[in-house]
């Protein structure tokens, strides 16, 4: 009998997963683990913490959608916590598994955890398989290597979009072949240190997590509203569900791969019609493509205050007061508070609110833009660790930017995109 582990981490799904449809080809049968990270749940550098309740919530919803999509095929999710590199192995050998499969990483932390890993595995003569599940593109197929990327998105773009294929979405496994596994057996908030907190009612969605409601969500999105057709121009709203995709949250974990998103979309358009909207969904999802393959290229640089320009930006001398302000939705400029505020009370902020509040951060407060990408990390449920680190390196002018200093003049950006005062009134009249 050959037996593998599949370890989940931020690819909760079976549409799409090539580690899980590999894994099955290969072995006799597996054993579905996911494997709650200690290190993960702790207080980062910054004073935040690493994952906040609203993105746990939302991670315990798509595990439990995941265990309940893989008993449907036989088999089920095993959940551990501790250090994947002694928590992993454990399991391993309680199986008695040959190989473990697992979706390949790219930032600093997470390429440190699977290191660790492989060389706890090959102690016990165990190999360890990964595969790049997370990209619109693959990046073997991008017409250059990862050290000759372009800096710039639009080099980046037009020549992917020349020269790469977009690959097939793997089909959904029919059955898998696993040993009888135990129910699962989640931890709670508390066990992960962290307080429920509700989200507000007057969210943009209630994001519930999962790969039954991330399709759920697309078919809504393409199918049922056709909102799809008119993303490119409501995509900068703030108030409601509709005015963008929302997918994010769902990316993020990997309840959906861009790729299926591609494939949907096809359909959508060979049905509906395609139109410049439907391709700026495509153009995002680049975006997102582009900046884990920045991450790639530079790697930890985009954790440095200089980042990967290795600029020297002046800043403001650490001010706690100011951060906290900013943080509370206080700063006393309505449009930059509104966002905060909903950020807050929520884990969602709009595209458009987001670079206003980061301008602000950085250009206004002039604040360390490393503290304000650090409370993203704590509060998004969308948190995806190379677009929220890529992003704001970006307006804080040492990352991929060629513009240099990205100045939002807010009280413009207010009046163009919340000329009412709809999303203010909203957030401010608590």
């Amino acid at each position: 009998m050959k037996t593998s582990i599949v370890w989940f981490k931020t690819d909760l799904r079976l549409q799409d997963n090539e580690t899980l449809v590999k894994a099955i080809a290969q072995s006799d049968e597996i054993i579905p683990v996911y494997c709650f990270d200690e290190s993960q749940f702790e207080i980062t550098d910054f004073g935040f913490q690493k994952t906040g309740s609203f993105r746990a919530q939302f991670l315990l919803e798509s595990l439990l959608d995941l265990d309940k999509n893989l008993r449907a095929l036989g088999s089920g999710l095993l959940v551990v916590k501790g250090n994947p590199e002694v928590e992993i192995p454990k399991i391993v050998k309680q199986y008695k598994a040959t190989k473990v499969y697992a979706k390949r990483e790219v930032s600093f932390e997470e390429k440190r955890t699977e290191a660790l890993v492989q060389a706890e595995l090959f102690k016990i003569k165990c190999e360890l398989e990964t595969f790049s599940t997370s990209t619109l593109y693959h990046a073997e197929d991008l017409p250059f290597s990862i050290k000759d990327i372009p800096d710039i998105f639009t080099n980046f773009r037009k020549k992917t979009e020349k020269e790469s294929l977009i690959r097939s979405a793997f089909e959904k496994p029919s059955q898998i072949n696993s040993p009888k596994l135990d129910v699962l057996d989640l931890p709670s908030l508390e066990d992960l240190g962290l307080k429920i907190t509700p989200i507000d009612t007057r969210a943009a969605i209630q994001f519930k997590g999962g790969e039954t409601q991330a399709i759920a969500r697309l078919n809504h999105y393409f199918f049922e509203s056709k909102s799809i057709s008119e993303y490119k121009e409501t995509r900068n709203g703030m108030v409601g569900a509709d005015y963008s995709s929302k997918f994010s949250a769902w990316l993020a974990l990997g309840c959906i791969s861009p790729r299926f998103i591609y494939q949907e979309l096809q359909k959508y358009e060979q049905q509906f019609g395609a139109n410049e909207s439907t391709y700026w969904l495509v153009f995002e999802l680049l975006w997102r493509d582009y900046f884990r393959f920045m991450m790639k290229k530079y790697n930890v640089k985009l954790f440095q205050q200089a980042g990967i320009q290795n600029k020297e930006i002046p800043s403001n001398q650490h001010n706690t007061n100011q951060l906290q302000n900013w943080i509370d939705g206080k700063t006393g400029v309505d449009f930059v508070d509104a966002n905060m505020i909903e950020l807050k009370l929520t884990g969602f902020m709009s595209n458009r609110g987001r670079q206003n509040v980061a301008s602000y951060f950085c250009n206004d407060l002039k604040l360390d833009w490393r503290f304000g990408a650090a409370y993203f990390e704590q509060q998004l449920i969308d948190y995806d660790v190379c677009s929220n680190w890529g992003n704001w390196a970006y307006l804080a002018g040492v990352g991929n930017d060629p513009r240099g200093n990205r100045y939002f003049n807010i009280e413009k950006q207010a009046t163009d995109y919340d000329k009412n005062k709809t999303f203010r009134n909203l957030w401010l009249n608590s």
